[in-house]
This record gives structure tokens, C-alpha cells and sequence, in this order.
């Protein structure tokens, strides 16, 4: 993995600044182009060919000039192509492979590459700038316009270099932060800077700059009607995927949880590799260490039963603190979760050892693994009884199962999705400023998905707008940051685009049977995974970041959220209102962790 800068303009002082500002995503190397009215930066973090033949910007034929951050699995099916056509190669680069690549097809060339990036072509002759983020969205890609200038990069901190992109808030984008604990994609916290959308490319030309989508999942008809087949199907096509996506040139580990998803990965990697090296995290807490360490312990027995190199690292409260301005500086943009410190500390312990991680990301959202889904599946359910016997079982058993939470879920189309997803505005009301706080804001972003609905199936629907919102600007930003923090790259077989189009032709009833999920993943493993794994049930991740607010972090909590700590918030917060809220967690009154952290970050 690497970072990438550029803009339509030569300054070789300000690329230069700019790669030093990313220069953790490639600490192996860097270099600058700057020709043709054009900038463009680049850091390594070698992965394939080692060599020096493998330095960006890395040019072809004097014509196309590349600077690239990823990995193509299928480049060698790909090379082989290509070499028939008589083109030649300088290099085992991949990022060579997809420069002759886009020199034969052009912007056709996406369509052809399975794997995870960002990079930036120019054609000199045409003078014409291509940027191209991947599928899924695994990679993150930046930019400012202002109908003159164009800056790009893997991060928004390096756009900042760039003095006359004006930093003023967003403040749709600060109300969906509250809501959602991260900002949707193609915005940021700042209205001048964009993100390009997963599966999208743009092209920069005589000033004219266009947008355009290259890939989404078109067909979400179900296809598949046979179990035993389709369990066939789905465990052949993890399995290809976990085998493209070892090919490397450096030593390579997994992430290992206690869950099903990074244990199908290392229950596959197992059978051709045996000395794994396997990472997993767990919490120093004085109470309920059970509880916060479960995921832990079901970790350290799969490696013991896979036999792997197994390293594992305990989080205190102080750890956090001591690193928390530290890790949301990594994060370039604030998104709000306690999942970002575990995953921050487990890359810096991993990158002592490997250059390569995988994880199980996507799984979840894929499959059918958050309980969410069958709460909305057992409510579609209830939806289509006759009106009297929906009374009847609303109270004997709907709210025996759920409790308040029947009622309140029981609803249609976005409401229902709303309901069951979004966080409440009451509080977030009371902490914004009268002229900051914007109603609806989750109504607003997510009607697109309901107008019309992008599946006949409900639950389908909504595993798709996880998999294009959440899992893109939430999990996989959050893998992607924390990981490069260090210099690691995190690989996600569960993305492979082959697979994700797979998994929304399956119905979902092979994905939710009653209240058990990702059924049809699991039975398709079940005979490589230990029953420990197999049969432990549906956990989540649980970080004691409320006990530590009330400890290890209070000091730090307050401190930040202070009226005086940020000049610039004292227009957007009521901070007594916030001091409210802090106080009431401190004395366990009302749990309010998840807006306090988000805070937190802002400041």
C-alpha cells in the first residue's frame, strides 16, 4: 500500500510537502513528477517487486505517468494478456500492469481489475488527468475543485497543504457525524473537499472535470434456490479469493476475532501455509473481564487449533488516553468508534513482524451477520399477517422478545430503517447551536435507497445500504487508517467484487433463519471451523470505553470538552449542555458514550 498526491499545476515545493505529510502510508520510498501544467506524489510501502523498478511515478512509452496506492490480485491473468499483445514490462509491479492496461483500454480497463485502489494516470500527449478509486471502496481518494484548480491525495490532510482550499464546515456533514458516527460519502467535514465514491472515476481535461460510476451491484434478484449448491458456490468463491489475495512479497499475517469471518480466512490460509502469524486484542479492565474479553479468548483458542504464531496485545484505559490525540490525528477525518484504538495498537504490534494483514471485514454486511437484520427481518415477517393477528402477537409476542424496541421498530420503508439504525436527535438537538442543528438529516441522505428500493427484499435492502454507506466510510476508512498509520496493509477477502455481487443473489432466507445469522456462511465452513468457533454465538465487539470514560478517560474527557480547548467550536456547542451529558455518564446515570466519543474526535 502506498499514498498518492497530485493537482493540475507544477510546484515541486508543495508535492513535496504533501508526500511528507503522508510519508507513514510509504515509508519504504517517494518521488515526484512535475511536467505538463501537472504535479503528481507518490510513497511506497513495498509490497510487490521490491526492487527499484517498482518507484512511482512510474512512467510508459513517455506518454502515461502513474501514481498508485493498492493491489490488483489478477495482475499476473492480466500481464499474461497483455504480453500477447506485445507490450513489454520493466517490472513485477502490478502498478505497471495497470498502466499498459489503461494504455490498451482506457477507462474499459477498470472492469478488468479485481482488487483495492486509488491512482491517478496522466496522459501527456492529451493532457488528460484519470483517477479511478476501487469497487467496494477499500481505498480512500480525496479531492478539492474549485473549477481552476484540482488537488488530490489518500488523505485529506495533505490536500490542507495546498494554502487556498478554504476550510469551511460542513455542516449537513457535522449533523450526519452525530447521527451516524461517520460522514457519508462523497462528503467530508470540510465543503471544499470531496471523496470520490467507491466505483467511480474521474477525468480532468481542458478544465472540464467529470464524474462518472463504473460499478455497483446492478442485480439484486435472487438467483440461487438450491442450499447444498449455493453453499457450494459461496465456500469455492471465498476460497479463490482468500488464494489471490496472498500473493505477496512480504510476510503476511491475519487479524484474528473470536468471530466466524477471520476465522474462515485463517481456517483457508491454514491449508497451504503453516507457519500463520495471527494478532488479536483484548482489554485490561478490573470488572467484567469476561464480558470485554470473550472475543479474545475464543481468538487465542483458534490459533492454538490452527497452530499459528499467535501474538496477542492488552488495551489499558491509560494506553488510550495516553494515544488518543495520537490516533484521531490518524485518522485525517473524525469517525467515532472505540474499534479505531484496538485496530490503531494491533497494526503497530503486527507491523513488527509483516508487512500484509488479513481481515474479516464485510462478512457482516454480505451475509447477514448484525442483529439488526433480524430484527428487521422478524418485523417483515409481522408486516404481512392479517390485522387481527398482528394485535394479538404484538403483545404476547413481539414485545416479549424485543420489549419497547417492537414498538418503536414497527414500522415501513425508510422509517423502519431509521428506526432500527439511527441514534435519536433529542440530545443532539440540546448540544448544536439553533442555526447548526439540521432536522432530518438521516431522512435526507438515505431516501435514495428507498425511492425506490434498490431490492424487492427488505433485509436485502438493507444490507446493501450498510455495504454502501457504514462498511465504506465507517469500517473500511477505519481499516484503512489505522493500518496505514503504521504502514500495514490490511487485505479483505470478503470484499472480493466477484463475491459481494454473489451474495446479494442469495435469498435472504439462506442468510437469517430466525435469529441466527450468517447462516448459510457458516454451514459452508462448518466443517473446516472448530466447534468452539462454529457454535459461539453472535457477540459484537465490545470495548470498555464506557468504564474507561468513567476513569482512565475522564480527565481527558473533560478537558476536551471544555468550552475553552477549541476556539472554532465555541460557535457550533451548547457546552453546558455537554458538560450535562458528560456528567450524567460519569455517574451512571445515562449512557451516553457513543456522543461523547464523537465529540471527542471532533474537538
Amino acid at each position: 500500500m502506498c499514498g498518492i498526491n497530485g493537482f493540475n499545476f507544477e510546484n515541486k515545493e508543495l508535492i513535496g510537502q504533501m508526500n511528507n505529510t503522508i510519508k507513514y502510508r510509504g515509508p519504504d520510498d517517494d518521488g515526484v513528477f512535475v511536467e505538463n501544467n501537472f504535479s503528481l506524489g507518490h510513497v511506497r510501502l513495498s509490497i510487490l517487486d521490491l526492487s527499484k523498478d517498482g518507484h512511482q511515478p512510474m512512467f510508459s512509452d513517455d506518454r502515461y505517468v502513474i501514481v498508485y496506492n493498492g493491489e490488483i490480485y489478477n495482475f499476473l491473468e492480466i500481464k499474461e494478456d497483455l504480453l500477447k499483445k506485445g507490450y513489454k514490462f520493466k517490472s513485477q509491479t502490478d502498478t505497471e500492469v495497470i498502466l499498459k492496461l489503461y494504455q490498451e483500454e482506457g477507462e474499459k480497463s477498470l472492469g478488468k481489475l479485481n482488487g483495492i485502489f486509488a491512482f491517478a494516470i496522466l496522459d501527456k500527449e492529451s493532457n488528460k488527468l484519470f483517477l479511478a478509486r476501487d469497487k467496494i471502496g477499500v481505498k480512500p481518494l480525496y479531492y478539492f475543485w474549485d473549477k481552476k484548480r484540482f488537488v488530490f491525495s489518500s488523505d485529506m490532510k495533505s490536500i490542507l497543504q495546498f494554502k487556498e482550499v478554504r476550510k469551511d464546515l460542513d455542516f449537513f456533514a457535522l449533523n450526519c457525524y452525530l447521527r451516524f458516527l461517520y460522514v457519508p460519502e462523497e462528503k467530508t467535514f470540510l465543503k471544499a473537499i470531496k471523496k470520490l465514491k467507491a466505483g467511480h472515476f474521474l477525468t480532468l481535461k481542458n478544465n472540464e472535470l467529470k464524474i462518472k460510476k463504473y460499478w455497483d451491484i446492478e442485480n439484486f434478484k435472487d438467483k440461487y434456490f438450491d442450499f447444498t449448491e449455493t453453499k457450494k458456490i459461496l465456500k469455492r468463491k471465498v476460497q479463490n479469493s482468500v488464494k489471490q489475495q496472498l500473493i505477496s512479497d512480504r510476510p503476511l499475517g491475519i487479524f484474528l476475532s473470536g468471530g466466524i469471518d477471520s476465522n474462515i480466512i485463517l481456517s483457508q490460509v491454514a491449508k497451504t501455509n503453516s507457519k500463520i502469524k495471527t494478532y488479536s486484542v483484548g482489554f485490561e479492565v478490573d470488572i467484567e473481564k469476561e464480558k470485554f474479553n470473550a472475543d479474545f479468548y475464543l481468538a487465542r483458542e483458534s490459533a492454538r487449533y490452527f497452530g499459528t504464531d499467535h501474538h496477542e496485545l492488552l488495551i489499558s484505559g491509560k494506553m488510550v488516553a495516553d494515544n488518543f490525540e495520537k490516533v484521531v490525528e490518524s485518522m485525517g477525518e473524525p469517525f467515532s468508534n472505540f474499534t479505531n484504538f484496538s485496530i490503531y495498537f494491533l497494526s503497530q504490534l503486527a507491523k513488527k513482524d509483516v508487512a500484509v494483514v488479513l481481515g474479516g471485514d464485510g462478512g457482516d454486511e454480505l451475509f447477514g451477520g448484525y442483529p439488526r437484520y433480524t430484527y428487521s427481518k422478524v418485523i417483515s415477517n409481522y408486516q404481512l399477517l392479517p390485522g387481527f393477528l398482528r394485535q394479538n402477537l404484538l403483545n404476547k409476542i413481539g414485545l416479549k422478545i424485543f420489549g419497547k424496541k417492537f414498538k418503536k421498530f414497527n414500522k415501513d420503508g425508510i422509517e423502519k430503517f431509521l428506526a432500527i439504525r439511527m441514534r435519536g436527535d433529542k440530545d443532539i438537538k440540546k448540544i448544536l447551536k439553533n442555526d447548526k442543528y439540521y432536522n432530518n438529516v438521516a431522512k435526507k441522505y438515505f431516501a435514495k435507497f428507498f425511492d425506490p428500493m434498490m431490492a424487492d427484499d427488505y433485509e436485502k435492502n438493507f444490507m446493501y445500504i450498510d455495504f454502501k454507506t457504514w462498511l465504506v466510510d465507517e469500517s473500511l476508512l477505519r481499516s484503512d487508517k489505522m493500518t496505514m498509520a503504521h504502514g500495514l496493509e490490511e487485505r479483505v477477502p470478503l470484499l472480493d467484487p466477484d463475491l459481494a455481487e454473489f451474495a446479494f443473489n442469495i435469498p435472504s432466507k439462506f442468510k437469517l433463519k430466525g435469529m441466527k445469522t450468517k447462516y448459510i456462511l457458516k454451514k459452508a465452513f462448518k466443517d473446516d471451523l472448530p466447534d468452539f468457533i462454529y457454535n459461539a454465538r453472535k457477540r459484537g465487539f465490545f470495548a470498555p470505553g464506557a468504564k474507561w470514560l468513567r476513569k482512565e478517560l475522564k480527565d481527558l474527557a473533560y478537558e476536551i470538552l471544555s468550552v475553552d480547548y477549541c476556539q472554532n467550536s465555541k460557535e457550533l456547542f451548547d457546552f453546558l449542555e455537554i458538560k450535562n451529558i458528560l456528567n450524567n455518564h460519569i455517574s451512571g446515570k445515562k449512557y451516553n458514550l457513543n456522543l461523547i466519543l464523537s465529540l471527542m474526535t471532533f474537538q
